[in-house]
């Protein structure tokens, strides 16, 4: 199989879990905590991005030894994709009247392009 599709596969892979977890947080702050749906989702956003870089260096890029450079511009892209996720959100949930989980599940489709073109630049140079 070809290095790039094994890649992806593990991209793939760890963009499953930290959206478990991203989705995971975001409903147990709104529901048990009743933290504004907003807020919820720019929190469990970040806590996903950090535990997503820690594996994307790890196990999807094997990056190790980056440079200031990379992992700011890793860091820099997700401030961007928190930024996207919130605008989607906030259009889904507030202009369209979509249930935010289901928000929740469409902005991580628009912002999952954005994170791997980016993250692969920050991590593979």
């Amino acid at each position: 199989m070809n290095a790039r599709l094994l890649e992806m596969i593990r991209f793939a892979i760890v963009g499953g879990a930290s959206f478990l977890l991203d989705y995971g947080l975001l409903y147990a702050f709104v529901e048990f905590f009743n933290m504004h749906y907003l807020w919820a989702s720019g929190l469990s956003f970040t806590i996903s991005v950090l535990f997503n870089y820690y594996l994307c260096v790890v196990f999807v890029f094997h990056a190790k030894g980056r440079t200031k450079k990379d992992k700011m511009l890793f860091f820099g892209s997700s401030i961007a994709g928190l930024f996207l996720n919130q605008l989607c959100m906030w259009i889904f949930v507030d202009l369209m009247g979509i249930y935010y989980m289901i928000s929740k599940i469409l902005a991580t489709a628009i912002v999952t392009v954005w994170n791997y073109v980016m993250k692969r630049k920050a991590l593979k140079g």
